[in-house]
């Protein structure tokens, strides 16, 4: 495959932002008790942390679009490293939620799922799309079995500072590996058809607007970030809270990352064979189901490394899902703009999911209703997602045939 060496570029940039940010939780204690926050502080800064992500996302696509993809990664992973250098620096509330918040949620909108799927669905050919974004998905799982140690040792030998500057070092791997990725742009898109010339990015935002399986597709999208962002932030603070070694949170962290590349690997083969909403409706019901298991009994050592292996199944399996429903939808050219709009949605959740969580435990002394509200939702979206599952409409552009 001539575009390989693009394909672990865009991987390798995709474990590293993800592993890192899906690891920060493993600070929470030990930030708040240093710098005299509270928990809700810190799930603030988490919290604007994806709503920055999910606002920006649908822009950053824009840019791509129109200025290539080098510049947007490139710029992205070098936020990346802005943000984990402000973290480690802060004395308060305004420098955690700066670096941790704003910094590194503008970087994620340029160097994550979103952009790196579809740097990843324009390199390949349309018959193998949907095997490769679970392949490279599978790829991008891998960072939180890296991180997630590392900043454990780090952080209890050295402080959590030490913890997050180990994480800046990792991130400056994201820079060279996004200028790679970034040759994407030299691949040329296959004309659009006759009287598709004129499509504009408005054009292609008022179609994806105007689809119903699009908006029920990020309507569930939403409630999946609220269950994620949810499980990363609160389960190492849920699991000190309920008296299990601090280092068990970093386990089922690297246990997560490690069935994320079974997940992911069996979802983008499945795309390619079953319809990919059914699919999502399907994974979202399963995890709830999960969660509602798990959070009903008290956690064991045993216990907490199945339901993170269970969870991990389940997480990043709707990535090349959403992405492959996307370009099917409305084609490659403006496909990550369009997955960015649905990534927004999944930020509004993942805001609630982040904050809400804080907010509720600080009120309640306990996770109980949170989690419990968050099954509830998991398995309204799962059910509207089968009921509204729709065949493939007509996209704005053709598929390529060959990358």
């Amino acid at each position: 495959m001539p575009n390989r060496p693009i394909l672990i570029a865009v991987a390798l940039m995709l474990s590293l932002a993800m592993g890192l940010r899906q690891s920060l939780g493993l600070f929470l204690q030990p930030l708040t008790r240093d710098l005299g926050l509270a928990v809700a502080d810190f799930t603030l800064a988490i919290a604007v942390q994806n709503i920055a992500w999910g606002v920006l996302q649908p822009i950053a696509g824009g840019f791509s679009a129109r200025l290539g993809f080098r510049r947007t990664l490139v710029t992205g992973a070098v936020c990346y490293v802005a943000g984990l250098l402000v973290l480690a620096s802060a004395r308060g509330l305004v420098g955690v939620t700066i670096g941790a918040g704003v910094l590194i949620g503008g970087a994620l909108a340029c160097t994550a799922s979103a952009m790196a799927l579809a740097v990843a669905a324009r390199a390949v050919p349309v018959a193998v799309r949907s095997t490769v974004l679970g392949l490279v998905t599978a790829g991008g799982s891998l960072g939180s079995i890296v991180a997630a140690p590392l900043g454990q040792v780090l952080a209890e030998g050295w402080g959590w500072r030490a913890g997050v500057l180990g994480f800046a070092a990792l991130a400056i791997m994201m820079i060279p590996a996004a200028w790679l990725a970034g040759r994407v742009d030299r691949v040329v898109l296959p004309s659009r058809g006759t009287g598709a010339d004129d499509t504009t990015a408005r054009a292609a935002l008022a179609a994806a607007f105007a689809h119903r399986g699009f908006l029920v597709m990020a309507g569930a999208y939403c409630v999946c970030g609220m269950q994620l962002i949810f499980l990363a932030t609160h389960l190492p603070s849920y699991l000190a809270l309920c008296g299990m070694d601090p280092m068990l949170s970093a386990q089922a962290l690297a246990v997560i990352a490690a069935f994320n590349v079974a997940g992911s690997l069996f979802f983008g083969w499945a795309g390619g064979r079953w319809p990919k909403q059914a699919l999502l409706g399907g994974l979202y019901i399963a995890r709830s189901i999960v969660l509602a298991i798990y959070f009903a009994q008290p956690p064991t050592p045993i216990g907490s490394l199945v339901f993170a292996a269970a969870m991990g199944f389940l997480w990043l399996g709707v990535g090349p899902l959403i992405s492959g429903s996307v370009a099917e939808m409305f084609g490659l050219r403006w496909q990550a703009m369009i997955q960015g709009l649905a990534f927004m949605s999944h930020q509004v959740g993942s805001f609630a999911g982040a904050l809400g969580g804080g907010v509720l435990f600080d009120l309640m002394g306990s996770y109980d209703l949170a989690w419990k509200i968050g099954v509830g939702c998991g398995l309204v979206a799962g059910t509207l997602q089968l009921l509204f599952a729709a065949p493939k409409p007509p996209r704005l552009e053709p598929a390529p045939n060959a990358g």
